[in-house]
C-alpha cells in the first residue's frame, strides 16, 4: 500500500460527499461552497460538473436516476441537470445560520442526514432520519453533524460531532429504521499542534470505520469495537470524506477542502480491504 495520489485537481472550496456510482464507474462528489455536483471518471480522467442553486452539504443518487441533495434550505430531489424538482424536507433550523451537512443511505434506501450550527456556539444542529413522518430527530445538541455511515449489515449507525472530536454509534434496525442505544464509539484528543477532528467517513467490508480528520491531514481506520487500527497521511491538511470505489471497491477516494492555497482536490489510495456498495436513495421510503 503506497501513499495517496492526487487524481483530480478540481480545486473545490470544500469538497465533500464522495459516492461511487458502480454502473457508470464514476465518483460523484460535491463542492459545498462552490455549489457544484461533480462526476469524476477515473478511467478517462475526465470531470463533469453541474451547478446547484444553494450551498450543498450532501448528495447521493436516487433509484430513479436523479439525485437527492441536502441544501441550505432543505432536502431536495434534483433532476439529472442539478435543478430542483421537489423539496422533501425543510431545514429545521434557521437557514441564515444553519444548513444541511453530511448524510448516508441505509440498506433500504432511507436517508439519514445532519445539520451544522454555523455559529459554532449554540449546539443547535441535529441528526435526523427522513421518512414518512418527515424528519425524525435521532440526536440533538450537535455542533456539526458528520461521519454518517452504516455497518455492512446495516445494524450499526455511526455519526460524529466534528468540533467536539467525538464519533458516536447506535444500534440500528434496517427493517424498521429504528435507532437506539447511542454511545461514544471513539473520542479524539486535540493537542496544541494537532486539531485533527472527525469529518466524513466510510465503512469497509469487514465493518471497519474510516474517518477523515479535518485539519489532521490523515484518515484513521477503526475496528468495529472502536480500536484505532491505522492512520493514512494525505498531502493536504483538510481531508473531508472517504469513499470506496473502483471495480473491486479497493480504491479509497478522499475529498478535501482548500486551506491557505492548498487542498480542494480529490485523492486516491489503493487499499487491501474493499468497501461496500453504495445504496441509492429510494423515494418509496417517504410514501
Amino acid at each position: 500500500m503506497s501513499g495517496f495520489d492526487l487524481v483530480c485537481d478540481v480545486a473545490c472550496e470544500v469538497g465533500e460527499s464522495p459516492v461511487w456510482l458502480r454502473e457508470s464507474a464514476e465518483l460523484l462528489f460535491i463542492d459545498v461552497k462552490g455549489r457544484r455536483l461533480h462526476r469524476f471518471d477515473p478511467g478517462r480522467g475526465t470531470l463533469t460538473s453541474l451547478a446547484v442553486e444553494e450551498d450543498i452539504g450532501y448528495a447521493a443518487p436516487t433509484r430513479s436516476g436523479a439525485y437527492v441533495a441536502a441544501l441550505r434550505s432543505g432536502v431536495w430531489l434534483l433532476d439529472e441537470t442539478g435543478r430542483k424538482r421537489r423539496c422533501l424536507a425543510n431545514n429545521p433550523g434557521d437557514p441564515a445560520t444553519s444548513r444541511f451537512n453530511d448524510g448516508a443511505i441505509d440498506p433500504h434506501g432511507r436517508l439519514v442526514i445532519g445539520t451544522i450550527d454555523e455559529t459554532k456556539r449554540q449546539g443547535s444542529a441535529g441528526f435526523y432520519q427522513l421518512g414518512r413522518r418527515g424528519l425524525v430527530e435521532l440526536a440533538a445538541g450537535i455542533m456539526t453533524s458528520n461521519g454518517a455511515a452504516f455497518a455492512p449489515d446495516g445494524r450499526t449507525l455511526y455519526h460524529s460531532d466534528t468540533p467536539r472530536f467525538v464519533i458516536y454509534c447506535s444500534d440500528y434496525d434496517p427493517a424498521t429504521g429504528e435507532s437506539r442505544n447511542e454511545r461514544v464509539f471513539a473520542r479524539l484528543t486535540p493537542t496544541e499542534h494537532d486539531r485533527g477532528r472527525p469529518d466524513g467517513a466510510a465503512v469497509d467490508a469487514t465493518g471497519c470505520y474510516w474517518s477523515a480528520l479535518y485539519e489532521g491531514g490523515r484518515v484513521q481506520r477503526y475496528a468495529p469495537d472502536g480500536r484505532l487500527l491505522a492512520e493514512y497521511p494525505l498531502p493536504v491538511l483538510c481531508p473531508t470524506m472517504p469513499a470506496f470505489g473502483g471495480v473491486d471497491l479497493k480504491t479509497l477516494y478522499v475529498t478535501s477542502a482548500r486551506r491557505d492555497g492548498s487542498g480542494g482536490g480529490l485523492y486516491a489510495l489503493a487499499v487491501d480491504t474493499p468497501g461496500i456498495s453504495a445504496t441509492a436513495f429510494d423515494e418509496e421510503t417517504l410514501a
